[in-house]
């Protein structure tokens, strides 16, 4: 479309000093007419340009102007380019790359060195250590799936262990507690869920296409608790994760014994998931209520231990 080249050319001039007609031409792979009728088009919509004549020469943008109206600094551009490389290393997606490439062409050729040197300074990489390649290519086949309005049918394990089948209208891909989940409507349940994607299998993308239904994901990401059962525990860690207990609990969860020890007071929803996060810690903290959950947790040890002494 015409009026997004006009864009990308603007932006395009407003990180160089100047460039010439035969090289817009090049890059959006139309006339070297077309890009005059447009540089004329931009230049009646009120931004300035100037012609620079001779061998060396081409088109910029007033250099007053520009100062005052850039849209995108050095900064946002790392910003924009490091947010984007993360996500990409998930998804290996054509239109990221391609805004990758785009928003790489704006940097000024002074600063791309600058700019290299921040990319090998911090990197955002959302895959996991380890990670299993048929978990990246579900990831892909939903990411499609989502963009092309794609029913998808799946079976899926559940944390008891048990597996069903699952269609559901896919809506979006969330990246939450070093784990990657798909938001869907589920249309078995009729209602809202998130699934696991490490715990899919056996996708299928159905021929049937959806209407997306307007709702978000960080409406259903709070839990309800006046329909859960909450655990109040009460832990002991040792002094020496002090940062790390500090960093996961709120202040107002946190209190400490005589001894110097870490007491943490906090209500969480029921289920397995509390009993891993516990054995998480090690031998750095003990269960001190409720005595359901340390009989559990004492078992739990006997059975590693037996593992080991075999």
């Amino acid at each position: 479309m015409r009026i997004d080249r006009m864009l990308a050319i603007t932006i395009l001039m407003l990180n160089k000093e100047k460039v010439t007609a035969r090289e817009l031409a090049d890059k959006f792979e139309v006339s070297i007419r077309t890009i005059y009728r447009d540089l004329e088009a931009i230049n009646l919509a009120g931004i300035p340009l100037v012609s620079y004549p001779g061998n060396n020469g081409g088109y910029g943008i007033l250099k007053n102007f520009k100062l005052d109206r850039q849209i995108l600094t050095l900064n946002d551009m790392i910003s924009i380019l490091s947010a984007l490389k993360g996500i990409n290393t998930s998804l290996e997606d054509n239109s990221l790359d391609s805004a990758i490439n785009k928003i790489s062409s704006l940097i000024p050729s002074d600063k791309k060195e600058e700019v290299d040197q921040y990319t090998e300074q911090i990197s955002f990489d959302l895959l996991p250590w380890g990670y299993r390649k048929k978990e990246k290519e579900i990831m892909q086949l939903i990411h499609n799936s989502i963009i092309n309005t794609r029913i998808i049918e799946f079976k899926y394990k559940n944390n008891k262990g048990e597996n069903y089948t699952r269609i559901v209208e896919p809506m979006t891909l969330v990246y939450k507690a070093n784990a990657w989940y798909l938001f869907s409507y589920c249309l078995k349940k009729n209602d809202f869920r998130f699934f696991r994607l490490s715990k899919i299998n056996n996708i299928k993308i159905k021929d049937q296409t959806f209407i997306r239904k307007k709702a978000s994901y960080r409406d259903y990401l709070i839990p309800d608790l006046n329909n859960m059962t909450l655990v109040d525990l009460k832990l002991r860690f040792s002094p020496t994760i002090k940062d790390v207990i500090e960093d996961f609990f709120e202040e107002d969860n946190i209190s400490y014994d005589n001894e110097g020890y870490i007491i943490v007071d906090i209500s969480f929803p029921e289920g397995e998931w509390i009993i891993s996060t516990i054995l998480s810690y090690g031998d750095n903290v003990e269960v001190l209520k409720p005595e359901y959950l340390k009989k559990i947790i004492k078992e739990k040890a006997k059975k590693i231990m037996e593992i080991y002494n075999t």
